[in-house]
């Protein structure tokens, strides 16, 4: 029997932090003895959760799941900025004497709420020039001026807990969402700086990291592990 037809659909990974997108994919490739595996999506390497590989078939289906609404969970670090916006770039630490308080936080907030033109940060993907910006970036190359921008939707923003300087937010998002540019523009709005301490993604559409397997797991069968493929068919199909 054709393994596409047997092996095809979605595999869950609930990916652990320093892994890239890429090293998912690889690891599986290689687990699983399958070729035919690609993602919707990325997650920053010092993120955590939900990465969806689709196996065969599955592939087809991934450009509509990269468009499902996404939840994610995330610490920000208040009164100091990265170059990255996350922890693994250059951090300055300001003096604040006068932390934000929730209310002035729910305030700046609100600006994100619903949605908002969002400049993507000096290191990501975006193609500048024909050069990756993140490439641009480490050459001393990238500038403020060069960050590009969109409108992203932002469903919703709840504040799960904040002890100064850290601040936890839940965030339902639609794609193309930085949440890294997200924690540096709250840190802009209340004028102490910000940036990501953490970051997890929950859900991607119906989807969620809790289903997802280990990649550092022992043992991963593809007939254990592989969904069968939605019924909703991936688009232009």
């Amino acid at each position: 029997m054709n393994p596409q037809d047997t092996l095809s659909g979605l595999l869950l990974v609930d990916k652990p932090a320093s892994w890239t997108s890429h090293d998912i994919v690889a690891k599986m490739r290689g687990v699983l003895g399958i070729k035919r595996i690609g993602h919707a999506g990325t997650l920053d390497p010092f993120a955590t959760g939900l990465v969806i590989l689709g196996i065969y078939k599955g592939t087809k289906h991934l450009e509509r799941i990269m468009h499902e609404t996404k939840d994610y969970e995330t610490t920000i670090k208040l009164g100091a900025t990265s170059s990255t916006f996350d922890i693994e770039g250059e951090i300055i630490e300001n003096v604040i004497t006068r932390p934000p308080t929730t209310e002035a936080i729910e305030k700046a907030l609100d600006q994100f709420r619903g949605g908002y033109e969002q400049r993507a940060p000096l290191f990501s993907a975006k193609h500048v020039n024909g050069k990756r910006l993140y490439d641009l970036a480490r050459e001393g190359k990238a500038t403020e001026e060069m960050r590009p921008s969109k409108f992203v939707k932002i469903e919703s923003i709840d504040v799960l807990a904040y002890t100064y300087p850290e601040l936890a937010l839940k965030i339902t998002c639609g794609s193309g969402t930085y949440i890294r540019s997200i924690a540096d523009d709250l840190g802009r709005a209340l004028g102490i700086g910000g940036y990501c301490l953490t970051l997890r993604r929950t859900h991607i559409g119906p989807y969620q990291a809790k289903d997802g397997i280990t990649p550092t797991a022992d043992k991963i069968t593809a007939e254990a592990a592989i969904l069968p493929l939605p019924e909703t068919p991936a688009s232009g199909q």
